[in-house]
C-alpha cells in the first residue's frame, strides 16, 4: 500500500509540473494582478478627494501598469511594457498607427488581451491604461448582476487616465502622432465617446466605441463629444442585455456627424444582436478595421 500512496503522489506531482509548465511565461497574469474586480481593493467613494481626479502619481500608475502590445513580423505581435517603449526596447523601430485603449468597468479581462492582441495583430501599437491600478479608486459596477453607474465619478477618472495615456503616448518615438485612435470597451466606451481633449496634445484621428448607446439620464456620460476632426465608429447590438431599459436604449447615431465618416452600427441580427462583447466576432473586426483604414494616413 505504501508504494500504491508513493507512486499517486508521484503522478499528482507530475501532473502538476505540466500545468505549471504550460503556464505562459509572459508576464500577462502577473501584470494583471490588482487590475480586475476580481482582484481589485477598491476605495470607500468618500475616499477620493478631488485631489484624487487628475493626480500626478495616480495617472502615472495607469500609464505603468498599461497593457501594451507591438505588432512585429508576419501579422504576430508580443506584449511589452510602456517602460520598454521609453526605453526604445520594443524592438521595433518604425513609427506606428496607435490605440489607446480603454477596458470596460471590471477592468482588464481575457477578452481586454483579445481585443488588443487582434489590433495589434492587425498593424496596431496598443496601449491599454489600466485604470484599476489607481490607489483611490472605488467600484463603479458589477457585471454579475449587470449593474454600472455604482459611482458615477469613475468616468471622469477614466477621461483624465486616457488623456492622460494619448499624452504619453505622443511623447514616445515608435508612436505615429498623426495617427492616434482612442477606443474602449463598455464602459471604455462611454469614456471614449464622452472625452474631451484638455489640451492640442490629447487630439486624436478618430474613435472607435464598443458597446456602448450614447443615451443615459446622466449628462456627464450622454451623447458625444468628438469635435469634427475627429471620426467616430460605435457598436452595439440591437438586444444588448445591458441597454434594454428605456433610459439606455437605442444607438449613438443622432449624436454622430454623418459628414465626417462618422458611423453607428447596430447588429440586429445574428449572433451579435444580444451581445455586449462584439470584437469577439469576425464582422465586427472587420467593420473597425475598414473604419480604421478608412480614417487613418498610414
Amino acid at each position: 500500500m505504501p508504494s500504491v500512496h508513493c507512486n499517486r503522489i508521484k503522478i499528482i506531482g507530475s501532473l502538476v509540473a505540466f500545468l505549471v509548465a504550460l503556464l505562459p511565461s509572459s508576464p500577462v497574469f502577473s501584470q494583471d494582478q490588482g487590475l480586475h474586480n476580481s482582484t481589485k481593493v477598491f476605495s470607500a467613494p468618500a475616499d477620493l478627494s478631488w485631489m484624487d481626479w487628475d493626480d500626478p502619481d495616480e495617472l502615472e500608475r495607469t500609464w505603468r501598469a498599461a497593457i501594451v502590445r507591438v505588432p512585429v513580423e508576419n501579422g504576430q505581435s508580443k506584449q511589452v511594457t510602456t517602460d520598454d517603449l521609453r526605453e526604445q526596447k520594443s524592438g521595433v523601430e518604425r513609427k506606428l498607427p496607435t490605440i489607446v485603449y480603454l477596458h470596460g468597468c471590471s477592468g482588464i479581462w481575457p477578452g481586454t488581451h483579445r481585443r488588443i492582441k487582434f489590433l495589434s495583430e492587425n498593424g496596431y501599437l496598443v496601449i491599454a491604461p489600466a485604470s484599476l491600478a489607481r490607489e483611490t479608486y472605488p467600484r463603479s459596477c458589477n457585471v454579475e448582476t449587470r449593474e454600472g453607474d455604482l459611482f458615477r465619478g469613475t468616468l471622469v477618472l477614466r477621461r483624465n487616465d486616457a488623456g492622460y495615456a494619448i499624452e504619453m503616448a505622443r511623447k514616445l518615438p515608435i508612436v505615429d502622432g498623426n495617427n492616434i485612435v482612442l477606443m474602449g470597451f463598455s464602459e471604455g466606451a462611454v469614456a471614449t465617446v464622452s472625452f474631451e481633449a484638455q489640451n492640442e496634445q490629447q487630439r486624436v484621428k478618430a474613435r472607435v466605441a464598443e458597446g456602448w448607446t450614447c443615451h443615459t439620464p446622466f449628462s456627464e456620460a450622454r451623447g458625444v463629444n468628438a469635435p469634427q476632426s475627429e471620426p467616430v465608429l460605435t457598436l452595439v447590438g440591437a438586444q444588448d442585455p445591458w441597454y434594454q431599459n428605456k433610459w439606455t436604449e437605442g444607438d449613438c447615431s443622432k449624436f454622430l456627424n454623418s459628414q465626417n465618416g462618422s458611423r453607428s452600427i447596430v447588429y440586429s441580427d445574428g449572433d451579435l444582436a444580444g451581445k455586449h462583447g462584439l470584437l469577439e466576432f469576425e464582422r465586427a473586426q472587420r467593420d473597425v478595421l475598414n473604419f480604421l483604414d478608412e480614417n487613418l494616413d498610414f
